[in-house]
């Protein structure tokens, strides 16, 4: 496997690792992608702790509004936060 695929298959590990906690199985309850983003992401995304921050992000990801995140919901957070990360690569 290469590193990209590797990293890839990482994303996906870490999705399932938080979403096989409650409700279905491979989707994240708000509950599930606040405790996701505070342990995965909290350099990355400022206010991981400020539940009316969380809630914003969670509607902005819940396209289908069904009040959980599915992976393809989720991807979008993903490539957000690889987008900001490569924008402060070249600032420094």
């Amino acid at each position: 496997m290469t590193k990209l695929e590797d990293h890839l298959e990482g994303i996906i590990n870490i999705f399932h690792q938080y979403s096989v906690r409650v409700g279905h199985y491979d989707t994240l309850s708000k509950r599930e992608l606040m405790q996701l983003i505070t342990k995965e992401l909290p350099n990355a995304l400022k206010n991981t702790k400020d539940q009316p921050s969380i809630d914003k992000v969670f509607q902005e990801l819940d396209a289908d509004k069904d009040g959980q995140v599915t992976f393809e919901e989720f991807i979008v957070l993903v490539s957000r936060v690889l987008k900001t990360a490569h924008e402060a690569i070249h600032q420094e």
